[in-house]
């Protein structure tokens, strides 16, 4: 009787409203993912008038599943079922395999298509755009599970790791009014990501507001993607760059 009131103490005391703010911060990514696709994959599918390779429908599936994991998660963290919420971390781990797996084919696809509309040149500079992200969301994601023993870490990484790859879905509203037809240039990718990384300004300012400052994670790491985004543009214009996508292009086809 004893260890039941203690649990329920416990869990009520995880419960408190600051417990939920990642909760809504991942209502908020999933969110913003599901309006960034709807018009231009979502409905379209409802409809039945979106074809696309099978790669591309799967790798939908698993970084929109991604948004529904991370919203599951942080319910678990908050209401106190932290057992739950570290067995279910397991299958965060396979999640986030297979999203970087299918983030890296459907980057080449992407190529593969670009090249095929005769924008071969186009499509290798954009594929540093997808490539990055993923790259960026792999690592954050490694470095989340590294530090499950450290919560005021993890916790931070996870929200930047989902963070991090809102800027595709942001980017369709961008890309359907700022670009034209065909891969577009890379320079349009960069607000999405300072409109995405208006979340991790939220986490910031709560961060102030609770705990008087704010922590390394969010500065460091919003730092980062801002960086990687920056500096996509200069690199997707190389040589070098050119000459490795080329060449994952070439053995793809």
């Amino acid at each position: 009787m004893t260890t039941l009131i203690d649990d329920r103490r416990v869990r009520a005391r995880d419960a408190s409203p600051a417990r939920y703010f990642y909760l809504n911060m991942a209502l908020a990514c999933a969110a913003t993912a599901f309006l960034g696709f709807a018009p231009t994959y979502f409905v379209p599918l409802a409809q039945r008038t979106f074809s696309a390779s099978p790669v591309i429908h799967f790798h939908g599936l698993l970084f929109f599943t991604w948004s529904l994991y991370f919203v599951i998660q942080t319910w678990l963290a908050a209401s106190g079922r932290v057992v739950n919420h570290r067995a279910l971390g397991i299958a965060g781990v396979s999640l986030a395999t297979a999203m970087t797996i299918f983030g890296f084919l459907a980057s080449v696809h992407v190529m593969q298509h670009a090249a095929a509309l005769g924008q071969k040149d186009a499509g290798i500079g954009f594929s540093i755009v997808p490539m990055s992200g993923i790259a960026f969301f792999a690592v954050v994601f490694v470095l989340a599970i590294v530090n499950t023993r450290k919560p005021e870490i993890h916790k931070r990484l996870m929200l930047l790791a989902a963070v991090s790859i809102l800027d595709a879905a942001i980017a369709r509203w961008f890309i359907t009014f700022l670009a034209p037809p065909g891969p577009p240039p890379v320079p349009v990718t960069i607000a999405p990501a300072v409109v995405a990384s208006l979340l991790l300004v939220v986490a910031m300012a709560r961060d102030w507001r609770t705990d008087g400052r704010v922590h390394p994670v969010y500065i460091y790491g919003t730092l980062a993607l801002l960086a990687v985004k920056v500096l996509n543009w200069p690199i997707s214009e190389s040589a070098a760059w050119h000459s490795f996508a080329g060449g994952i292009l070439a053995l793809a086809q």
